[in-house]
């Protein structure tokens, strides 16, 4: 591993800080970066890298997979990290839990799973936990004849201290020097590092105080073993991190998913009945997000309704009023799914492109909404109330005069908060992704709103006004 992480620092260091012309002449596949930190273990390498020109950070991602599959055996997985989700794939991660009752059937299925998704979509980003996926790593198991040991008395924690003792170190308690704490281990006479030759005449004490070498105790093998045990709620298990491309929609992909992969599976037997697949991540918070906000939003309607019923002193106009909400809500969706629509455009004229998903957080904006897009309404309905009490005025003409007088307030208001949000959802920077997708919801919400409220609103409050003035004359007949 040492010696790929070298081919990988030659070929990617000599780009950090450089002057882009060899990039944009198309020279090297490699953007100039801003810095490149590496970290190599026995198993896996791992790259932090950052781009001078934020829009060249794809291409980087591109270039560190294709480097890092052209070593046989190699997996690459790139991501773009953020300040609200890890590297692990974020917001769009669709992760699978494939658990079992043995390794080798949990890493089969991992297997086809991870090539059944690199088939069905257009080069997905796919991280697997552990690393590996490979029972190929050396490994000595040491079985104890539990007879013997018993007739000894020693049991598993005793021999099993006694061999990591003397191999690789046994915790056994911690110091504390001033506020640094110190953990304290037992090694053998030979360090961290013994032969493993020697590990059959390793001396065990028993408690009688005989001392016997391990191999009269125990079996030793050598086989072949996966590096790391991976456990979710007891069971072995294999977490599969499936990003896929930017124009799949989440919800799409999860289809996708138990569709063309697990079903696909199922039916050709390439997942045994005896392993189960979970699918968590970023879709699985999606939906509870969505579940726990359900309720938020009828109790957040039933407080406006109150509120609108106390200040009109009417059980009926606050139901106009309110046809704004669902209006205002549709505008945020359409909203969103238009600007990603552009967004995705725009590298075509050379700007940076601009996509926001509808994540968590961007679920909030319509909670904002609901006591925002209101406002315009409640001028449009009082004014229109106060008109209809003067003599000789019809319906007509109280509504239309109600959207001249107040039109002044509401554009200046919905204009106002429109270039207030803009920065926040147009423009990009650190940080603005946290809040992006609240800014646009709220945003195109009260755009539509706004338009809703100059030209469906008066026609329905004239409906509705003219409707309660015949139903009053019919009474007094």
């Amino acid at each position: 591993m040492e010696a790929i992480a070298r081919q990988v620092e030659d070929h990617f260091l000599p780009h950090v800080n450089a002057d882009g012309q060899a990039y944009a002449a198309g020279e090297t596949s490699v953007p100039p970066m801003a810095y490149l930190n590496m970290q190599v273990t026995p198993t896996r390498i791992r790259i932090i890298a950052e781009t001078l020109n934020p829009r060249h950070i794809e291409a980087l991602m591109d270039e560190i997979t294709r480097f890092y599959e052209q070593f046989p055996g190699m997996r690459a997985f790139a991501a773009k990290g953020s300040i609200i989700s890890s590297n692990d794939g974020g917001t769009r991660s669709i992760n699978l839990d494939i658990s079992g009752p043995d390794l080798v059937s949990v890493y089969s299925a991992a297997n086809a799973a991870y090539q059944r998704a690199e088939e069905i979509f257009d080069n997905p980003r796919i991280q697997s936990q552990p690393s590996t996926l490979s029972l190929a790593q050396p490994l000595i198991q040491i079985m104890p004849d539990w007879d013997r040991a018993a007739e000894l008395g020693l049991g598993a924690e005793s021999i099993g201290f006694t061999v990591a003792s003397l191999t690789e170190g046994s915790y056994v308690d911690d110091f504390f020097l001033d506020d640094e704490k110190i953990d304290i281990y037992v090694y053998g006479s030979e360090g961290r590092n013994p032969s493993l030759d020697s590990l059959p005449d390793v001396m065990v004490h028993t408690p009688q105080g005989a001392t016997l070498p391990l191999s009269s105790l125990a079996t030793i093998e050598e086989t072949v073993d996966t590096s790391m045990v991976r456990r979710v709620d007891g069971r072995r298990t294999v977490t599969l991190n499936v990003i896929p491309p930017d124009d799949v929609p989440l919800e799409a992909g999860v289809a996708r998913v138990r569709t063309e992969i697990l079903q696909s599976m199922r039916d050709s037997g390439a997942l045994p009945a005896n392993v189960d697949v979970d699918i968590s991540g970023a879709s699985d918070q999606l939906n509870a997000t969505r579940e726990a906000l359900t309720g938020n939003f009828i109790i957040a309607i039933a407080i406006v309704y109150l509120l609108l019923v106390a200040i009109f002193a009417h059980w009926g106009f606050p139901l106009l009023i309110m046809t704004a909400i669902p209006l205002g809500v549709a505008g945020g969706i359409v909203g969103l799914a238009l600007m990603n629509l552009v967004g995705g455009l725009l590298p075509m004229i050379g700007l940076q492109p601009l996509r926001q998903p509808f994540d968590m957080i961007t679920m909030l904006g319509f909670l904002i909404l609901m006591g925002t897009v209101v406002n315009n309404p409640i001028l449009v309905v009082d004014q229109a109330r106060q008109n209809l009490r003067q003599k000789g005025v019809t319906v007509v003409q109280a509504a239309t005069g109600a959207v001249q007088t107040r039109l002044r307030p509401i554009a200046m208001t919905t204009l106002t908060t429109i270039c207030g949000l803009s920065p926040l959802v147009f423009l990009p920077g650190e940080g603005t992704e946290l809040y992006r997708g609240v800014g646009a919801i709220v945003l195109f919400g009260l755009l539509g709103a706004a338009i809703v409220t100059v030209t469906f609103l008066p026609s329905l409050t004239i409906f509705v006004l003219g409707w309660r003035e015949r139903w009053r004359r019919s009474r007094e007949v």
